[in-house]
């Protein structure tokens, strides 16, 4: 009995000093915490979530005061919690705001409002457009030569917020002495800010401030005395004679003004200026873009890998793809060359939304091409790099297209009562001035799809048909741009047989037929 204490306790240390030596190598699962929606009280629109940097951008309208958001409500990845109760119902954004998620660790998002307060003083005599520096609560107007300092009148004055105070109050035909720069309280939501109005005079009568030249079009923006006959003009290099742009391509404000040079030669070189009544301001030089095309943009090249049609040549420089990778996991490709063009020559690209998989098991796939790559299947969705870089302003894209709609027979969360409805074709073109490619996640559970409205956006365009069309027609839409002056890094197009492919929502059998895409470059 004793001996078999003994042996007992003695296997119970070598039992304790084994265990002690093995080492817990198995890791935490490292999911990232992430923002699926977010709603706030007061939103111009939806937010902009960037899952890939963590970071939520919030808009809000002149109503709303960021200093104290109400927040509707939230969604976060399925486990995720908000750490230290960060996000109560009232929230300061009036500057960025770290929220840590937990999930497994922490992770953390930066929250930023952006809200848009329109601020505007006009005066008589005014040269250019007035100058609003937001951080610095400061004004800056300049007058030509001859109006009196002393007794500027005032045009519209708005600084603050809708239903925000002035004090003094500056109300249209007031006459105000700006000998010294004026201070004006602004009261709104209960607090108050100081901003201070300068007036200068002007060292010029007329000027031609900047020049934005695309490829068959330049913006040309200048400056003059507000109320005179100012516009733009402009000329070959080397010509003699100025041509006047005519008044229903230029846009106005005050003293400030631009114009819209349309039908211009491409990688050309042109002079254009100012002018206000009989003065002329100085000559600013600008040289034209180039008309560029997309690769393959008549779908021509195909390569088939396998079970993938991949659009592009074999051993050839790749710039459109295709979800067939995602759904020759479950199927066969569903985006496919065909001999049915529209010219009778060469191929087109076929897409078609297809259920891929097997009885009930599987999920919609919508037929789709894109300018970018397919980088991944992530369970039974797909990530993907949209976008080849490019640096030209086209102003429209046109193509041929023929669409055979269905019924949609599959539907996700928030799209039920879309089903049985006919099926919506998409194709959509945008540049956009981010750095990289944009990356589109289609995962419910790090979902990140393209925003037309975000903040990377420099112009976007598209067009959609939800009815049937037997025979390729041409299609065409214009590019609207949120800028005359940002320059593109990347182009993104892509054309979906459904719509709403990104949330598996579409119509078994749709298939959208596309061939010879254009981009044009002029007005």
């Amino acid at each position: 009995m004793k001996y078999s204490v003994r042996l007992y306790i003695i296997m119970c240390i070598a039992f304790a000093a084994f265990t002690s030596c093995i080492k817990n190598d198995i890791p935490f699962p490292r999911i990232q915490a992430n923002f699926l929606t977010i709603e706030a009280d007061g939103q111009d629109k939806g937010a902009e979530i960037d899952s890939v940097n963590r970071n939520v951008t919030l808009y809000f309208g002149e109503t709303t005061d960021i200093m104290n958001v109400t927040l509707a409500g939230y969604t976060l990845t399925p486990g995720a919690e908000v750490v230290d109760d960060a996000l109560g119902d009232r929230i300061d954004l009036s500057s960025p705001l770290d929220v840590y998620l937990h999930l497994y660790q922490d992770w953390k998002w930066t929250i930023t409002a952006v809200q848009e307060i329109e601020r505007y003083l006009t005066v008589s005599g005014q040269v250019g457009s007035t100058y609003i520096d937001v951080p610095g609560r400061r004004i800056v107007v300049q007058v030509s030569k001859t109006t009196p300092i002393g007794q500027i009148v005032i045009e519209t004055a708005k600084l603050g917020p809708v239903g925000s105070t002035m004090s003094p109050n500056l109300v249209p035909g007031m006459k105000v002495d700006f000998s010294r720069p004026l201070e004006v309280l602004v009261t709104a939501y209960g607090r108050h800010e100081y901003w201070t109005i300068y007036v200068e005079r002007s060292n010029v009568s007329v000027e031609t401030v900047s020049v934005d030249a695309w490829t068959n079009v330049a913006w040309v923006y200048g400056r003059g005395e507000a109320g005179r006959d100012n516009g733009i003009e402009y000329r070959l290099k080397g010509d003699t004679q100025w041509i006047r742009v005519d008044a229903g391509d230029m846009t106005v404000a005050g003293g400030s003004f631009n114009a819209c040079i349309k039908h211009l030669s491409p990688m050309t070189t042109y002079e254009a200026r100012a002018y206000s009544d009989d003065l002329a301001g100085n000559t600013l030089e600008f040289t034209t873009g180039s008309p560029t095309q997309v690769p393959n943009s008549n779908f021509d090249s195909w390569w088939l890998d396998g079970k993938v049609w991949n659009p592009w040549p074999e051993d050839g420089e790749q710039v459109w793809d295709t979800g067939n990778k995602g759904a020759t996991t479950l199927g066969s490709s569903n985006s496919y060359p065909t001999d049915v063009t529209s010219s009778g020559q060469g191929w087109a690209a076929e897409l078609e939304t297809r259920f891929v998989g097997i009885g009930a098991i599987g999920k919609l796939a919508a037929g789709n091409i894109f300018v970018g790559k397919y980088v991944r299947t992530d369970g039974t969705n797909g990530v993907l790099s949209f976008g080849h870089p490019f640096t030209e302003r086209p102003t429209r894209m046109k193509g041929y297209m023929k669409y055979k709609t269905a019924p949609i027979s599959s539907t996700s969360a928030g799209f039920e009562n879309l089903k049985g409805q006919p099926d919506t074709c998409v194709i959509w073109c945008a540049l956009i001035d981010q750095d990289t490619p944009f990356e589109i996640r289609t995962n419910p559970k790090d979902r990140q799809l393209f925003d037309p409205a975000g903040s990377y956006v420099v112009a976007y365009g598209k067009m959609e048909c939800g009815e049937n069309v037997d025979n390729y027609i041409p299609f065409e839409f214009e590019l609207n741009y949120t800028s005359t002056s940002r320059v593109p890094k990347y182009i993104l197009i892509t054309a979906s047989a459904s719509k709403y492919g990104d949330y598996f929502t579409g119509g078994n059998g749709a298939v959208l037929c596309i061939d010879d895409f254009v981009l044009e470059y002029d007005y």
